[in-house]
């Protein structure tokens, strides 16, 4: 089937569920927010979201880091 996935259409086998599609991407559940068809899905439930041809699904990678001070000097 084919999926837009960030953007970029893409074929993958039928039937996964979003969890499957992670692993077949090599991409960690726990590092990730993945919103299929604009609706965040939670990382609970990512193994019950089945994938249908067409979805839209976005993969978010979750980044730390920055200052707890945000002043800007001039």
């Amino acid at each position: 089937m084919e999926l837009i996935i960030n953007g970029e259409a893409r074929r993958v086998a039928d039937g996964l569920t979003a969890a499957q599609l992670l692993e077949t991407l090599s991409v960690k559940p726990e590092g990730v927010v993945v919103e299929l068809n604009l609706a965040i899905v939670k990382r609970a439930q990512l193994p019950q979201a089945l994938l249908k041809g067409g979805d839209r699904v976005e993969i978010v990678r979750l980044v730390g880091g920055g200052s707890s001070d945000m002043r800007q000097e001039t």
